[in-house]
């Protein structure tokens, strides 16, 4: 049986954790700051993760992850 392919745009935009979390960064956080409050930019550096509805979908795009 042929090897599967990961999918080379999603592998860029998400990293997966040792525990097997699928973590992506927020958007929003590259320009136009100075319009955004505090709190909001506080939040957009933190990392989140990937709701686990999307698994099926996710593991599909990243079948060795």
């Amino acid at each position: 049986m042929p090897k599967q392919k990961s999918h080379s745009g999603f592998k860029k935009r998400v990293k997966v954790s040792k525990k097997g979390k699928v973590l992506f960064k927020k958007t929003g956080a590259r320009h136009r700051m100075i319009s955004k409050n505090a709190s909001s930019k506080r939040k957009k550096r933190l990392q989140q993760q990937v709701s686990p509805a999307n698994n099926k979908m996710i593991h599909k795009l990243l079948p060795y992850a």
